[in-house]
């Protein structure tokens, strides 16, 4: 993927020892950070949504760029702005020269808390490398997975949002499902003095559904039999233990104070290309010369005790092997989880950029032990866990194109999340070699698109009924085994009820905020907002599409999704968001 930089090199991590996450930093740049705020001006700007202008735009721990960068975003990021802050002077090259000396203030990136990404409250951006973001990615954002600055967790989160890849065409559709949406009224429902909404579910409800498998699984159902139930019409096959290649560094602008640093942990360690064995906790750094608009790379490698062991020109590309019973610790990421089993393949940029991706190259199985309790909790019941590790292991082989690109799969909700060896867990390690190599097979024996998500709200949903044009227009191809079905026990219970999302409430909100707020954007601009239209519904009864009508009789038909997006990101950031396109204007029993 192309990056260029923007903004100046980032500073040195310094003060960081081995092995140990850097608590002092982290303190003094939340004490600048804080003394910066109380002498600038703020102006709070709600939860507005923006995306960088161009890419590898630099997140600092306070408004300045003497402050300690914790992470690079690039176009397509959505970051969620809770304030603009006055604070030092910056200028950039984003497409033009730009600079001023006001920031955004960031408490989200793609939906992930900043906390939980880098141990900070906020992180902050220059305000001219920013523009609102006109059109939001559709999928749901997904819950916050915890990455503690000091250690990794003893508890995992809860299950995250379903991966957001929208299905390509597939066979015919199996028989309608037997869903039971909710009541749709007669015609379009003119809005009241004050509006609240009302809904079920978290995620974009398409295929497994996590607290649905684990009410499941309480209840006494097997893996096998939960599977087909959100599959239908797959089988169990078998794949052998392929390799997978994982994106877990993107864009680091690496700089001769800020090289690509990675350690060797527990074990000897080697290079390719390299004719040398290096000891436990030696470090080797990759660093940049950049010439103009040519960049060469060179390795560094230092013993524990700083003396150089190795110091000579690189290629762009290295790999960079642990031996037996050693783990790679890539300290250059930007959060505590660190640490990977397998290979890690750097590639920098020849380029003016001196950028570098990272990638992590590892058999199937190990990349599971990653992914899985990254996913739902471990404690859950065992064959609840085993349903998820056979969806990630499908969703993943799925994904896998080795002859081609860098990289077959991210390392987030982009695809699913995977955080290394130190979220393993010893439940979900069970689970995984329980189901070692077994798949899901569609009915013409290809690996399913083993799309998961959540919290279905009782119920799943049809694809194509989700994956649709900005105006609600079903343009994926239908998948037969991706169809939605009742989620319900016979006596009409949520198998998913034990979700904290099984059923949700915005705030009650006045007829001129919900007005405002649908003005504001040009999708779904109307003048003065009277009346919705929420009749178009798929199987499970989630809207496929939402009808604004105004006062003058202007009507704008968007995708759900995108009615829910505005909604989200002009409430205020503190109030309750909406979780899923399973909503009404009246409880939804």
């Amino acid at each position: 993927m192309p990056l260029h930089a923007a903004l100046d090199p980032a500073a040195p991590r310094t003060g960081r020892r081995p092995g140990r996450p850097p608590r002092g930093a982290v303190l003094t740049a939340l004490l600048v950070s804080t003394l910066l705020l109380l002498l600038s001006s703020t102006a709070t700007l709600g939860a507005t949504l923006v995306t960088p202008k161009c890419d590898n735009v630099n997140l600092r721990t306070s408004p300045t760029t003497t402050a300690t960068r914790k992470a690079q975003v690039d176009r397509g990021a959505r970051l969620t702005v809770v304030a603009r802050v006055s604070g030092g002077a910056y200028s950039a090259s984003c497409g033009t020269s730009v600079s001023g000396t006001y920031w955004l203030k960031f408490s989200a990136i793609n939906g992930k808390s900043v906390k939980s990404l880098y141990g900070v409250t906020y992180v902050y951006g220059a305000r001219q490398l920013f523009k609102t973001l006109v059109l939001p990615t559709p999928a749901p954002t997904a819950t916050p997975a915890a990455a503690p600055v000091s250690a990794p967790p003893t508890t995992v989160p809860d299950p995250t949002v379903a991966p957001t890849t929208d299905p390509g065409a597939s066979a015919a559709p199996t028989a309608p499902p037997t869903s039971a949406p909710s009541a749709a009224p007669a015609g379009p429902v003119t809005l009241g003095s004050n509006v609240t909404f009302y809904g079920r579910g978290y995620g974009h409800g398409v295929g497994l559904s996590q607290y649905g498998a684990q009410g499941r699984a309480a209840d006494g159902q097997r893996a096998a039999d939960i599977l087909v139930h959100y599959y239908q019409g797959t089988t169990l096959g078998t794949m052998t233990n392929k390799q997978i290649r994982v994106l877990v560094l993107q864009g680091f602008k690496a700089s001769s104070s800020n090289p690509v640093q990675v350690y060797g942990r527990g074990g000897t360690w080697t290079v390719d290309g390299i004719a040398a064995t290096f000891p436990a906790d030696a470090r080797l750094r990759f660093t940049p010369t950049t010439s103009g608009t040519t960049t060469t790379w060179k390795i560094t490698v230092s013993a524990p005790d700083g003396s150089t062991l190795y110091n000579a020109a690189a290629p762009s590309s290295v790999r960079v092997r642990p031996g037996s019973g050693a783990t790679l610790q890539l300290w250059s990421r930007p959060s505590a989880y660190d640490r990977y089993r397998g290979v890690l393949r750097l590639i920098g940029k020849t380029d003016a950029s001196a950028a570098v991706n990272a990638v992590n190259e590892l058999p199937m199985e190990t990349y599971l032990r990653g992914v899985v309790p990254a996913e739902v909790p471990a404690t859950w019941p065992v064959e609840a866990v085993k349903a998820q590790a056979i969806a990630a292991r499908s969703y993943a082989a799925y994904r896998l194109h080795p002859a081609t690109g860098t990289f077959d799969i991210y390392d987030d909700t982009r695809s699913q999340m995977y955080l290394g060896k130190l979220v393993e867990q010893a439940g979900s390690d069970a689970a995984i070699s329980g189901t070692a190599g077994v798949v899901l097979r569609t009915p013409g024996g290809g690996i399913a698109n083993a799309l998961f998500h959540s919290t279905g709200g009782g119920g799943t949903e049809n694809n194509e009924n989700v994956f649709t044009s900005s105006t609600g227009a079903k343009t994926a191809g239908v998948f037969s085994y991706l169809r939605g079905s009742m989620d319900r026990r016979p006596d009409g219970r949520p198998y998913d009820a034990a979700s904290p999302y099984a059923t949700w409430t915005t705030r009650t909100y006045t007829l001129a905020q919900i007005q405002a707020w649908f003005a504001a954007d040009s999708r779904t601009n109307v003048g003065t907002l009277v009346a919705l239209d929420l009749r178009d519904r798929g199987v499970s009864g989630r809207l496929v599409s939402v009808t604004l009508i105004g006062a003058n009789g202007t009507t704008k038909k968007v995708a759900s999704d995108i009615f829910r997006a505005v909604f989200n990101a002009h409430r205020p950031a503190a109030d309750r968001m909406m979780r899923s396109t399973l909503f009404d204007l009246a409880p939804i029993p």
